[in-house]
């Protein structure tokens, strides 16, 4: 598919396997993905505008800039994987139990956002913006460059390392070594 101007209107996708393709700075207008796969894609800039996301997973996918928030809340449902998802929004998604693995989430904006019992398994997350986000039992295990300030932030039985635990320290100031 050409990625330059692509628009696509109220179109429906159940199931389907996307491989290696460019669909940056595309749009996409109510249009539902029904557990689709994506996979070595290019999805940059793309705009996902009224669209329904269930059972979507991004596989080793280039994901930069998209702003999830613009899509239909219920249901959504997604999964990323050794994604490039720098400086995207989810804010104000409800997205209990979603997987964030082996990806780069820098300046990622999860404003608001549930992420209820979510897994960032091997994440990069430097600059990402949690700001009145619920994160109840999310796994931040192996995530990295967090910042999360818990006076803000629902953490409670949330999981982090005692390394990465220092990201909840951050807005105090201290010299921990």
């Amino acid at each position: 598919m050409p990625h330059s101007k692509m628009e696509t209107t109220r179109s429906e996708f159940e199931n389907c396997t996307f491989a290696q393709c460019d669909f940056s700075n595309g749009i996409f207008t109510a249009s539902v993905f029904i557990d689709c796969i994506f996979t070595a894609c290019n999805l940059t800039m793309v705009k996902l505008t009224d669209c329904l996301l269930n059972g979507a997973a991004f596989k080793d996918c280039k994901v930069l800039g998209v702003n999830f928030s613009d899509c239909t809340d219920l249901p959504f449902s997604v999964k990323f994987e050794g994604c490039i998802m720098d400086y995207c929004s989810f804010a104000k998604k409800k997205m209990k139990k979603t997987v964030f693995a082996n990806s780069s989430m820098k300046g990622v904006d999860l404003s608001e956002c549930d992420l209820t019992k979510s897994v960032f398994t091997n994440t990069d997350l430097m600059n990402a913006v949690f700001n009145r986000t619920i994160l109840k039992e999310a796994d931040f295990l192996t995530a990295q460059n967090f910042i999360i300030d818990p006076e803000i932030n629902s953490v409670k039985k949330a999981k982090f390392s005692l390394h990465g635990a220092v990201g909840l320290l951050n807005k105090y100031d201290l010299n921990i070594e």
